[in-house]
């Protein structure tokens, strides 16, 4: 069963089913279409008529049971490391390299494949195509990430994090040096308006985007950041930063150099600490991922330079 509840931040006279659809990517266009027609969506408490358009500030509400796929995922042995677990939740330390759930190109050998291995429960929790999953991180960033393994502990972290109720800080080097030793980034991004694949601030859908960074070392051609992001968009970091013109370390696709590679092995981008409250007692917690020893010796190899 999904249940999902969205507050419309900004309009932009978009169309319930794709609206749904933005936020919610494991579900077909089509299964959205057919739960709007048969009255599983609601919006301001009313059932949501086809082709309704959302509107600023409007409440959406959707309760959706998911249909039995045939590519049922496979449990199979996955190395990394758990910082924490309880009946509720498992928090896991991702290493970089390693894919969160199953997409295009990506079958096997995900975060998804190894929980599904040591938790098997999971596999009833939230969607059948990303069981557990609240939130994720991209292949080449490291660092700590919250897993459900109850479904009643699934819809309070969704709601955590669409309140945005969970403080999440990374570590992160760029390139160049900033002016100001602490800000904010309040760039809106979407869909690049040529290169569909990429996140972009050039977008003809823009949404809302805020990240917090705060300078923490300086070196000759780079700077050691924390960023906290209150919004979370895809590649949301990199695209910020590349943006202001400091694009991160190693991250060839946004704004570096091809060349970065031989300097920088690995995207420099690590999720350090999450804050958010126990699903069941609703006591605050907080869990932290150390810098990975390959970004260790970046950071050193980054201080020697004159």
């Amino acid at each position: 069963m999904i249940e999902r509840k969205f507050q419309v931040e900004s309009a932009g006279n978009v169309r319930l089913d794709l609206f749904l659809k933005n936020r919610l990517p494991e579900l077909s266009r089509a299964q959205i279409q057919k739960a709007i027609k048969d009255g599983l969506v609601l919006v301001n408490g009313r059932k949501a008529r086809p082709g309704q358009k959302v509107k600023e500030g409007e409440a959406i509400e959707l309760r959706l049971v998911e249909s039995v796929t045939e590519d049922r995922l496979e449990p199979e042995p996955v190395s990394f490391h758990i910082i924490y677990e309880d009946e509720h939740i498992v928090v896991v330390d991702k290493p970089p390299g390693l894919v969160v759930h199953p997409g295009a190109g990506v079958k096997r050998g995900t975060l998804v494949h190894g929980l599904l291995y040591l938790y098997p429960e999971i596999a009833n929790v939230g969607s059948a195509a990303r069981p557990g999953i609240v939130h994720r991180l991209d292949k080449d960033t490291s660092g700590v990430m919250v897993v459900a393994r109850t479904q009643s502990a699934y819809l309070s972290l969704r709601r955590q994090f669409e309140e945005r109720m969970v403080d999440k800080t990374y570590l992160a080097l760029a390139l160049g040096r900033f002016r100001q030793k602490k800000g904010m980034i309040d760039l809106p991004l979407g869909r690049h308006v040529h290169h569909r694949q990429k996140i972009s601030v050039r977008t003809k859908k823009p949404r809302v985007a805020i990240t917090h960074y705060q300078v923490l070392r300086e070196f000759k051609n780079s700077t050691f950041l924390a960023l906290q992001p209150v919004t979370g968009r895809t590649h949301q970091l990199r695209v910020h930063l590349s943006a202001t013109g400091h694009p991160l370390a190693g991250d060839t696709r946004y704004g570096g150099r091809s060349e970065q590679k031989t300097r920088y092995p690995r995207l420099f981008l690590h999720a350090w600490k999450i804050k958010l409250r126990h699903p069941l007692s609703g006591q605050e917690m907080e869990f932290e991922s150390p810098l990975p020893p390959e970004l260790e010796e970046i950071l050193q190899k980054e201080a020697v330079i004159k």
